[in-house]
């Protein structure tokens, strides 16, 4: 029978140093960020906040030094997330770049591409979104209609993307587009290519290309999200990702970057902060037994975050373990602020209202998103039984 293992690791000396160097940072730098703006955690934003990032070689800390990268171990590049995400830094612009589509390039990409596309990131000068999900296609990626159809020099895109994170303010767009129809198998025939949104100096490359982006505004009137649409926009064949008609695989595997790490259990920390000082100031049972099971919680979803990070140190492919991770870690982040209402005797509030008030409010409508971002609860669990044989 088929298994998962979370075997546990231990951080080396190293971790230990940069932590005090990544604390001291965040001293400087992100101490007057408010709890409110906190809470936004990896969605929060700011480019300058990213390129100083680059320039301590916080960025791209395990690619290869021939890209910018600084060969750094998996365990040092943890720690480094974990104390930005405690913090609530805003590491969004960079966010997706380092976390997937840099690998992504790294494991496909020619060497062309990485030359043009991976230094650029490790400087926090360059922002990548992804264009995945489609309209009336949820998180079934193998749906994918958006078409790419091959014309001299390289391909014409007619279609749409939806919930694209980032579109608006992205330089690249790795996008999953349908390259030929197999009915027999849905997952033959689908293509990643690099399609450049704008350039290093700002300009806007989207309108000339054939691309338009509408935001989507979410229920706390943030644009994060975006509807793309490609109107017979040409990228040349050197934008083709990897090989042609392969990207399924090569999308799965992007994904088991996007699942594995520590956002995927810290979106909500801001709040478990709150609420303990909350309880510093006026302490109850009630709120000790909660915040002391959230505590177990996450220290259980941390090992096995790590054990994740241990595996990626040593070149394994931890794609079962780290959906379990993202499975298990968005129901957790998801009940604390409903644990967070039962035991504190406040409003959630927006606009107004204590720090706690206000991060319970943001909380509250934000983390209903954490279950479908990575992929749906029910993609995850359907990729669990499959790694277990069992369906």
């Amino acid at each position: 029978m088929q298994t998962f293992s979370f075997d546990p690791v231990e951080l080396p000396p190293a971790a230990a140093e940069l932590r005090r160097e990544v604390r001291e940072f965040l001293a400087e730098h992100n101490a007057t960020r408010k709890p409110l703006d906190r809470a936004q955690s990896w969605s929060g934003s700011d480019p300058e906040f990213s390129r100083k990032m680059g320039e301590r070689g916080w960025i791209g800390m395990v690619w290869p030094k021939t890209y910018g990268g600084h060969e750094r171990t998996s365990f040092e590049r943890y720690v480094m997330l974990e104390e930005m995400l405690v913090a609530g830094a805003p590491v969004g612009a960079h966010w997706i770049a380092d976390r997937q589509s840099g690998p992504l390039l790294l494991n496909f990409g020619t060497e062309a591409q990485r030359q043009k596309y991976l230094p650029p990131v490790t400087r926090g000068e360059m922002y990548y979104s992804f264009g995945m999900s489609e309209p009336d296609s949820g998180s079934d990626l193998a749906s994918v209609r958006t078409k790419a159809t091959k014309v001299d020099g390289g391909y014409l895109i007619n279609g749409r993307k939806i919930w694209t994170s980032g579109a608006h303010t992205a330089h690249v767009m790795i996008a999953l587009l349908r390259t030929r129809n197999n009915p027999d198998n849905r997952h033959d025939g689908l293509t990643q290519f690099l399609i450049d949104l704008r350039d290093l100096d700002g300009t806007d490359l989207k309108e000339k290309n054939g691309i338009s982006v509408r935001p989507v505004i979410s229920m706390l009137g943030e644009h994060h999200f975006n509807e793309v649409t490609f109107e017979d926009a040409f990228v040349p064949e050197t934008a083709v990702v990897g090989t042609e008609h392969g990207g399924w695989a090569q999308v799965m595997a992007e994904l088991a970057f996007e699942r594995s790490g520590p956002e995927r259990y810290l979106s909500s920390i801001q709040l478990v902060l709150e609420m303990i000082r909350a309880l510093a100031a006026h302490p109850t049972p009630q709120g000790h037994i909660a915040v002391g099971r959230l505590v177990a919680h996450l220290a259980t979803l941390r090992q096995m975050s790590v054990s994740v990070a241990g595996k990626l140190n040593a070149g394994e492919d931890p794609a079962l373990e780290g959906s379990i991770v993202k499975d298990l870690g968005a129901v957790f982040e998801q009940e604390i602020p409903t644990i967070a209402q039962q035991v504190f005797d406040v409003e959630p509030k927006l606009g107004e209202g204590s720090d706690l008030e206000q991060v319970m409010g943001f909380l509250i409508q934000n983390s209903v998103s954490y279950s479908l971002r990575g992929g749906t609860r029910e993609i995850l669990r359907g990729i669990i039984a499959r790694g277990l044989g069992l369906r």
